[in-house]
């Protein structure tokens, strides 16, 4: 079981974002305790389950376990870990 974490590329309210996926949603909410991200910020999304995680946390989530994945180098690592994170979507 793992946890990953893409770069943080994405702009919103003047920092970069990253995305928190996981294997499991209990990893995924786990992970995301431990970087003290409140629960309420899950993003149950048909586009994939995960956490938006800002820049500053990104290398704290990767200390504690996470696997730092580029959708520059590692695609389709990254394209196998959203269609994952999708299956997860709750309706």
């Amino acid at each position: 079981m793992t946890v990953y974490i893409d770069d943080a590329v994405h702009p919103w309210r003047g920092e970069r974002w990253a995305h928190l996926m996981a294997d499991t949603l209990p990893e995924l909410h786990a992970m995301a305790a431990q970087l003290g991200i409140p629960r309420r910020a899950f993003q149950n999304r048909p586009s994939g389950a995960h956490y938006d995680v800002p820049a500053p946390l990104r290398a704290q989530a990767i200390a504690l376990g996470a696997h730092a994945i580029s959708r520059h180098t590692d695609r389709a690592l990254v394209k196998a870990v959203i269609a994952n994170a999708r299956t997860q979507y709750q309706t």
